[in-house]
């Protein structure tokens, strides 16, 4: 393995690949929610909540993906290529399994799920379509993820990123075939988004599982597949439970809030659909910079250089807060157009404005929220994290939305101020936390005894954020 220098850790250098990677994933779901409103707003509406469903259910395997990928580049890095290839492996197989008993699950009971979540009673045919085609094809999901993180993770950045072209380029295409007949194509409509979807991952797994044999020093071939080490399996559960952990409080808790405008309506639960796209856009580069800082300040932190990791958190923030600023105000002053792209639902486009109005507080929230806590995981307080997502998240983002939105008739706007209120008490804590300085202390303390039983009642967790989060 060559030595890592420092030009590789200069923000710029570390946030322009993420953002070209994210602005991709952006661009499959504009170009998703784009060529669906050619369908319905419903189709809109099943298509938002399912995928949010979809997002709630990959936390179960993302907690074995980014504990494997951390451990994967620490291996490497202490040049034990074998033990990181056996990790890789582990983290493929166990995400296939765990891929494939959701599969089996959204394939057979899409109905019932879609009804547990409130869903309505007029979209429920669009979303048993929808949600036992693209959800039947959850393994690929599973897989997909640690196939990329092993492939990341040993330097290999640009394979996964002009895979996700790749797979981008074809699902659009395919999407311009199936809903509107082109090219010979049957007409099929929501059924054929769905279908896409399924193809294009598939031949995203293909091309990657090729890119994965050849990843490490030694092929992995087929019979390698059968590898498992119990020992580096809990190291991989021990490192990736608390992000698992802050991980599903998001996405869980934004599967209930779409749930609550579920009860509101399909208008409310498109218009925040449509909002999603719009806001996707607004924090990309801010996400961008909030991730590449992660990986500066754990490779600063792992250095020794304490002093530089504290400030570079305050520089990634502020030009954070400018970018996404901007970005707000330019969406908020192009709203309605940008909106009139989507849906010519009048009903719908002024829910979208006036949560637009709403955006320009809550992205200033969001990134401070994101850069310092992306912050305090490269440190190794993980578990700080993790626990104010538990309390905010489920107190203010979900149950104070229900009491205000849904119990006081506040509707949409009633819950989206309580999502503004919950990024800010996040970021708040985020931000004493951080001025507190409690695990960049233990560093400066410079005395290996004292950093050992820091880590062991830290539950292990400092210095092994070193590398990029899955």
């Amino acid at each position: 393995m060559a030595v890592v220098t420092d030009k590789k850790f200069t923000l710029w250098v570390l946030a322009w690949p993420i953002f070209i990677e994210l602005f991709l994933q952006f661009l499959l779901g504009a170009a998703d929610t784009l060529m669906v409103s050619r369908i319905s707003d419903d189709a809109v509406a099943v298509v938002g909540f399912s995928n949010q469903l979809f997002q709630a259910l990959t936390t179960l395997f993302i907690t074995v993906a980014s504990g494997a990928g951390i451990l994967i580049a620490q291996k490497l890095g202490s040049r034990k290529t074998e033990d990181a290839r056996t990790i890789a492996i582990m983290a493929v197989n166990v995400s296939a399994v765990i891929g494939i008993v959701l599969s089996l699950v959204l394939y057979f009971m899409p109905g019932e799920i879609a009804a547990l979540l409130q869903l309505p009673e007029r979209l429920m045919p669009l979303a048993e379509t929808y949600i036992s085609i693209v959800g039947g094809g959850m393994v690929l999901i599973a897989v997909m993820s640690a196939l990329s993180t092993a492939i990341r993770n040993t330097g290999n950045t640009k394979g996964p990123m002009y895979t996700a072209i790749g797979m981008n380029v074809l699902h659009v295409f395919l999407n311009y075939a199936f809903i509107f007949g082109a090219f010979g194509f049957p007409q099929w409509g929501l059924t054929g988004v769905a279908v896409s979807t399924v193809v294009s991952r598939l031949l995203a797994v293909i091309v990657l599982f090729i890119m994965f044999t050849g990843a490490f020093e030694r092929t992995i071939g087929l019979r390698d597949l059968k590898l498992f080490n119990r020992k580096l399996f809990g190291d991989v559960i021990r490192i990736g439970w608390p992000i698992g952990v802050n991980l599903s409080c998001w996405v869980f808790t934004q599967l209930i809030i779409f749930t609550f405008l579920a009860m509101l309506g399909a208008n409310e639960l498109a218009a925040r659909t449509y909002m999603n796209t719009l806001e996707s856009f607004c924090f990309l580069l801010g996400y961008s910079v909030a991730l590449a800082v992660q990986i500066q300040i754990a490779h600063l932190f792992g250095a020794g250089r304490v002093k530089e990791a504290y400030g570079i958190a305050y520089r990634a923030m502020g030009i954070g807060l400018a970018v996404v600023t901007v970005n707000a105000f330019l969406i908020f002053l192009f709203g309605r157009q940008l909106l009139g792209l989507f849906t010519d639902n009048k009903e719908i486009i002024a829910m979208g404005v006036s949560l637009l109005g709403m955006n320009l507080l809550l992205q200033p929230g969001k990134m401070v929220n994101m850069a310092l806590g992306n912050s305090l995981n490269a440190v190794g307080d993980t578990r700080f994290t993790m626990w104010t997502s538990v309390f905010s998240m489920w107190l203010i983002a979900t149950g104070l939305a229900y009491w205000v939105g849904i119990g006081l008739g506040w509707g949409l706007l009633g819950i989206y101020a309580c999502m503004i209120l919950d990024e800010y008490v996040r970021g708040t804590l985020s931000l004493i936390r951080w001025r507190g300085k409690k695990f960049l202390r233990k560093a400066e303390l410079g005395d290996p005894e004292a950093r050992a039983a820091a880590e062991q009642a830290d539950g292990g967790m400092l210095g092994k954020q070193t590398a990029l989060d899955a």
